[in-house]
């Protein structure tokens, strides 16, 4: 399956374009010099807080993301870490790994542009 394919890859994007917006021009530039910008978008907050708006959130898709994830872990860190009986763990892990190609393909357009 096509990243852009996953399930709430626009939205996730969106926010990601969103949060760009807190950071000025230098800062931002030395997060992707760094290559921290993944993490410092992703990892230092949550993108989801509390259950009831996490099981709304993963709505039907929730099989589908919870198996995303366990592909993701397994190949990155040898064994799946995520509770998955955390509704608010399984959001954000998901939004993490989505979050991570976004971040790559917006780097990667900077270089198009800059080259």
């Amino acid at each position: 399956m096509n990243i852009k394919d996953y399930y709430k890859y626009d939205e996730i994007k969106e926010s990601f374009k969103d949060s760009l917006v807190e950071y000025d021009k230098e800062t931002l530039d030395k997060l992707i010099k760094d290559g921290e910008l993944h993490h410092e978008i992703y990892n230092t907050d949550y993108y989801i807080i509390g259950r009831y708006q996490a099981k709304e959130w993963l709505s039907d898709e929730v099989f589908n993301v919870i198996n995303i994830i366990k592909e993701y872990e397994n190949m990155h860190f040898g064994k799946v870490n995520t509770d998955f009986s955390e509704p608010e763990n399984v959001v954000n892990m998901y939004v993490y790994i989505v979050g991570e190609y976004i971040v790559n393909d917006y780097i990667e357009s900077l270089e198009i542009k800059t080259a």
